[in-house]
């Protein structure tokens, strides 16, 4: 696979890292069949080096439960990386031996996204470039969808409305309410809010249906010419989604899911999905992601972002099949200057060095767990 190259190391090293747990409000909480998420807990990372430059990022552990051990496993490693030089591919090996036996996934996935992700700012910082030119791509902006949660008609038009206000000309849906006559309904309140002008439209069923019964459901919504249907089977159920794909006209989204190369490896493998969804955190920060789109790129297979909108604007910029960048802001309340998006319904990466984080520090200490 084609690797960015990193600068060369030896310049910069870790001298330590400032770690923050928060429960940052979102705008609009954010209804899912499981429940209504009103605050993202957040683990939020400043890893310092020896030159002074700090490199930041943050990850969405899910669960309040989850900001204890991410933040602790993050403790350890901060010991284990003092005086490392700052070479995150060289990191990202350490810290996957240290976890090879109990597994890198779950939260130890997320710590050690979060290190990449921070490490890589670093070194954006350091050569005072924004990410997305150090890793060789030219700013450019992506279209970007509105990522909405699960709601009746009626709120749905009113959400589709302020967002079209704000520059949104594409939405994703919390489809699979129990009534299958409500993802229609709602799917054509969107339409009707649009008031005739073109919409770009995606459903997302979260892993709530065997294949049979997402078939039978994918086939109702056919005719609304869907850019996709999203994980209309278990994650990790690769020959289910294989099927749902071969028993609908709807193209099949799946990916954000993927803990590292090799689920996506496999997921393709299987043709379980027409487009490719990595989550930043889950496929392993940057240097995963970077072959992730490499891998993508040899299946030209398109591939759009999962949350994370700020690092995943400029990781869009040097993916050679970028699609859609997904927009739900699980960290505007904490930072400076939140993601916007342009009338022309796009964001481009922050035009500043590093991946585009920077900390509203009153907001962390007011809403520090």
């Amino acid at each position: 696979m084609i690797k960015a190259a990193e600068p060369e190391p030896g310049y910069m090293k870790i001298k330590s890292f400032d770690i923050n747990c928060v429960l940052s409000p979102l705008a609009i909480p954010h209804k899912t069949a499981s429940g209504t998420i009103e605050a993202a807990p957040l683990v939020l990372l400043d890893i310092e080096t020896d030159t002074g430059i700090t490199g930041s990022t943050y990850v969405f552990v899910y669960t309040p439960m989850g900001l204890q051990p991410v933040a602790s496993l993050l403790a350890d490693l901060g010991n284990l990386l003092a005086g490392h030089e700052v070479a995150p591919r060289a990191v990202a090996t350490l810290v996957q031996g240290k976890f090879r036996l109990a597994g890198n996934q779950g939260f130890a996935g997320m710590a050690a996204a979060a290190i990449d992700m921070a490490l890589w700012d670093c070194l954006a910082r350091a050569a005072e470039l924004p990410l997305c030119r150090l890793l060789g791509a030219s700013p450019a902006a992506t279209r970007a969808y509105d990522s909405m949660g699960q709601m009746p008609p009626q709120e749905t038009a009113r959400q589709v409305e302020a967002s079209m206000k704000a520059g949104y000309r594409a939405f994703k849906i919390k489809a699979g309410h129990p009534d299958p006559a409500q993802d229609k309904a709602v799917l054509e309140a969107m339409i009707n809010a649009a008031g005739g002008e073109d919409l770009w439209l995606a459903a997302d069923f979260n892993q709530a249906f065997m294949p049979v019964i997402s078939i039978e459901r994918a086939r109702r919504l056919e005719h609304f010419e869907l850019a996709w249907l999203e994980e209309p089977a278990r994650a990790e159920d690769n020959a289910g989604h294989a099927q749902v794909r071969a028993g609908t006209s709807i193209p099949i989204q799946t990916g954000e899911n993927w803990w590292g190369i090799a689920d996506m490896q496999r997921s393709l493998d299987a043709g379980a999905s027409d487009h490719a969804m990595p989550d930043v955190m889950k496929i392993g920060g940057v240097t995963v992601w970077l072959d992730s789109a490499a891998l993508a790129h040899g299946q030209a297979m398109p591939v759009s972002s999962h949350l994370f909108t700020e690092i995943s604007a400029h990781l869009m910029c040097a993916t050679p099949t970028a699609h859609m960048l997904e927009v739900l802001d699980v960290a505007g309340a904490v930072l400076a200057d939140p993601v916007k998006i342009s009338g022309d319904g796009t964001i481009a990466p922050a035009d500043q060095p590093g991946c585009g984080i920077e900390w509203d520090r009153q907001a962390i200490a007011k809403y520090s767990v």
